[in-house]
């Protein structure tokens, strides 16, 4: 295995991160935060209403075919003021709210709680927990568990526990126009409530569970896009950068050119010959500043490939100035494999600077960067000499919103860090999309070069591609 001596950024002494720093996991997520604060909202009074008049519609079948064909006495009066009562409020909302309004919390929970309560009467009017019917009632708490904070679940299901558990002992029983009552044993009634109250537990619990987790999901991938959308953005305006000083190259040298025929024609007036030669330094003035300008830009006029080393030092660019080294080392694992060149696509781009800035902050004086390639494929290794990835989230490291409770050590370490883990899922989701493979652990590598040599790492992050991913053949050096 050949060794390409390793470059080592230098260290400044500023904590600056860069031209262009990554957008920081607590500004990605207050600008997603807005999504829980108002999770009510994403109910349509619409939705509901459906849902009701669906409701409705069984509730008078199940009375009717209860009565016509098996000849169960009710009481129907009773009966039509509870389902009268949902027909009403469905009218009345529809009237008052226009059909596209979405409801806040208090206005969906008094929903579903008239509606728990209008289908507890109709069970006390049918016989209590011997109408199989009483299973319906886990619906509305469902509802609320997918669309409501958890204060408000826990309210409707208790609600909904307490009146199965009155309905137990009180309720009009069921008979028949022959007097035969229909009544269930004790052990029968007895199972069924048991049924439906762990139903009602574990229904919200469970909805609630996958919902969160659909939505932080959904949140990530969201924060995922609105940094790819940052990074592309920031390539299209250094485009436009080269682009303009390109265009405006002419006309300064133009400009420089006339002003220097006017100060030789000007020589015998002297106050005209400083104007000229002040319009000559300006001009040249602002041709140095496109010029620079159009070195910082022209990467992002044309899709080009970048040799590793100069694509690896442009991700740990802005974190080289917080203190902390950062050295990039460089082998192949072919005799004679020339050092592969990739295209620096705003994915590979914003997850390898996540990386490294996560490196950078938690390594204790050094990050290295060690990159290896061969024939059939590309790794980076990016290792810190700090105390390593958290045992106990080894498992959920890439997972969005993974918090932990931090100590007062963990806060002096890194003061800004919310432990969400929002940096590390958008890094592994960009980098995958670009075809790459992550690999997450603690202590695998001997650190190079340290103050205790042989010494283990702390974290270390191995990212693998397939060459012909990110470096196509006919570009290989």
């Amino acid at each position: 295995m050949t060794g390409i001596p390793h470059m080592m950024l230098p260290q400044r002494g500023t904590a600056q991160s860069g031209p262009f720093p990554n957008l920081a996991e607590g500004e990605l997520f207050s600008s997603l935060s807005m999504t829980g604060n108002t999770r009510s909202n994403w109910i349509r009074l619409r939705t509901l209403a459906i849902l009701r008049w669906i409701a409705i519609a069984g509730q008078i079948a199940a009375i009717a075919i209860a009565q016509r064909f098996f000849g169960i006495d009710l009481e129907l009066g009773l009966c039509g003021i509870a389902v009268g009562a949902s027909v009403i409020a469905n009218i009345a909302a529809s009237f008052v709210y226009p059909a596209n309004k979405r409801l806040v919390e208090g206005e969906a929970f008094m929903m579903l709680l008239f509606d728990i309560c209008q289908l507890a009467f109709l069970l006390y009017l049918t016989g209590g927990l011997s109408n199989p019917f009483a299973l319906l009632i886990l619906a509305p708490v469902t509802i609320s568990a997918t669309a409501l904070r958890p204060r408000s679940t826990i309210i409707l299901g208790g609600i909904a526990i307490a009146l199965i558990s009155f309905l137990v002992q009180f309720h009009i029983p069921l008979r028949t126009d022959e007097g035969l009552m229909l009544r269930l044993p004790d052990v029968f009634v007895f199972g069924f409530w048991a049924a439906i109250f762990i139903g009602i537990v574990f229904q919200a619990i469970y909805a609630q569970r996958v919902t969160s987790e659909i939505h932080s999901m959904s949140d990530a991938l969201m924060a995922t896009q609105i940094a790819l959308a940052r990074e592309q953005k920031l390539t299209e305006i250094g485009g436009v950068v080269a682009a303009a000083a390109h265009e405006l190259g002419t006309p300064l040298a133009t400009i420089k050119l006339t002003s220097a025929e006017l100060m030789e024609e000007l020589s015998d007036r002297p106050e005209l010959r400083d104007d000229a030669e002040l319009i000559r330094n300006e001009a040249k003035r602002c041709r140095d500043i496109l010029h620079s300008m159009s070195r910082a830009g022209s990467d992002g006029l044309h899709p080009r490939q970048e040799p590793l080393a100069v694509v690896l030092r442009e991700a740990a660019a802005p974190h080289s100035g917080r203190g902390k080294e950062v050295r990039i080392n460089l082998m192949s694992e072919d005799s004679g494999g020339g050092q592969p060149e990739i295209e620096p696509t705003p994915e590979i781009v914003h997850g390898l600077r996540n990386l490294v800035q996560n490196a950078v902050d938690f390594a204790a004086t050094t990050v290295w960067i060690c990159a290896e390639w061969s024939e059939n494929r590309i790794e980076v290794r990016i290792v810190d000499d700090g105390e390593g990835f958290p045992p106990h989230l080894m498992g959920r490291i890439g997972d969005p919103f993974v918090r932990r409770r931090r100590n007062g050590e963990d806060s002096g370490k890194r003061p800004e860090y919310e432990g969400m883990g929002l940096g590390l899922f958008i890094a592994k989701t960009l980098l995958e999309r670009s075809g790459a493979k992550l690999c997450f652990s603690n202590g695998k590598f001997k650190l190079p070069g340290c103050a205790r040599p042989g010494a283990r790492s702390g974290a270390s992050v191995e990212i693998f591609w397939p060459r012909e991913a990110v470096s196509p053949a006919p570009q290989r050096q």
